[in-house]
């Protein structure tokens, strides 16, 4: 390549403006992601009461989806050869969901984690439309999937609150 020519930057079709949009939206979503993950973590060992059960049972099952969501959002960002957040206080610095206390109620609990998911669904269907406008039918997939489940798990928690 001579001196004078300019090495474009291409990942996957996509230009560094491009790449850089869809990461930046990504990141912000890891973010979110990993709070609410911890905050899963939180719940699942410390809840008491007469629901503990089915809440234990529950903080673990979304705790484990949350964990693999994280994983391919991730991994997904290093497809596009850039890095992914990795660390806490840059989940903590960049997230809208924000960490709570260890001693709420199991009624808390579902309450926090439904305004998570109020928060992730909004941040997915943001990140989707903007990765639908660049024509990123890879990540928009993969987010689509994450909002059906997110919508999911809101309508049960919401019934079981009632």
């Amino acid at each position: 390549m001579a001196k004078s020519e300019k090495r474009v930057f291409k990942k996957l079709g996509f230009n560094k403006s491009e790449s850089d949009k869809i990461v930046e939206s990504l990141n912000q979503l890891l973010a979110n992601y990993h709070v609410h993950y911890q905050k899963l973590r939180n719940f699942h060992w410390n809840v008491t009461g007469g629901d503990f059960f089915d809440l234990h049972e529950k903080f673990e099952e979304l705790y484990n989806e949350a964990f693999e969501n994280i994983d391919l959002i991730a991994e997904r960002i290093r497809v596009f050869g850039m890095t992914p957040l990795s660390l806490m206080k840059d989940y903590l610095e960049h997230s809208e969901i924000k960490e709570v206390g260890t001693d709420l109620s199991s009624d808390k609990m579902v309450t926090e984690v439904l305004k998570d998911f109020e928060i992730l669904s909004e941040n997915m269907n943001d990140c989707a439309e903007k990765v639908a406008e660049l024509g990123d039918s890879a990540t928009e997939d993969m987010l689509i999937a994450m909002i059906k489940s997110i919508e999911l798990h809101h309508w049960m928690l919401t019934s079981f609150q009632k």
